[in-house]
């Protein structure tokens, strides 16, 4: 049980890093701490009524993140747009040749405009099981839909996707 600070501690040390990921990677690094940190401090005060038969801590505490950034969603979308602007930040070293990077311009630009024309619940679908990591059970935990709820949003998701960036099924 999670109760205890001692567990609680535990779980913070388990899964604050991830969290703090797929926080930074929806909302930017310079808010993802913040966000994290929230997180956790939410988590915290709602650790008594973590009902652990309704799933495990993980799914929970991306729903909590998920909430936050439901709470910032204008920046989301303002950032999905820029980027479709702009392109990804600079070169972090990870491509080598210029070929890539102009590859990865125009792919994570069309990409981010895509994911502003999803709706709020289809983008919060696909970027948790893309960043997250999370299967439909612990998608609809984290949300708390129906794992069919998850499914209809996902593959909406990615018929609008695929339309959006031309690629044939």
């Amino acid at each position: 049980m999670i109760t205890a600070p001692d567990a609680f501690e535990a779980v913070f040390d388990a899964h604050y890093e991830e969290i703090r990921r797929y926080l930074g990677r929806r909302v930017g690094l310079d808010v993802a701490e913040d966000l994290a940190a929230e997180t956790f401090l939410i988590a915290f005060d709602q650790r008594e009524a973590f009902d652990p038969s309704f799933g495990e801590i993980r799914p929970w505490l991306y729903g909590i993140a998920t909430n936050l950034i439901g709470r910032h969603r204008r920046t989301e979308v303002r950032r999905y747009r820029a980027l479709a602007r702009t392109g990804p930040p600079p070169d972090d070293g990870l491509h080598d040749r210029v070929i890539d990077r102009l590859a990865a311009e125009v792919t994570v630009g069309r990409l981010a405009k895509a994911l502003t024309k999803l709706s709020a619940g289809e983008r919060d679908v696909v970027l948790l099981v893309a960043y997250g990591g999370l299967d439909y059970a612990g998608v609809a935990a984290a949300l708390r839909v129906a794992e069919g709820t998850v499914a209809s949003r996902l593959s909406r998701a990615r018929t609008k996707l695929r339309a959006a960036l031309g690629v044939e099924v």
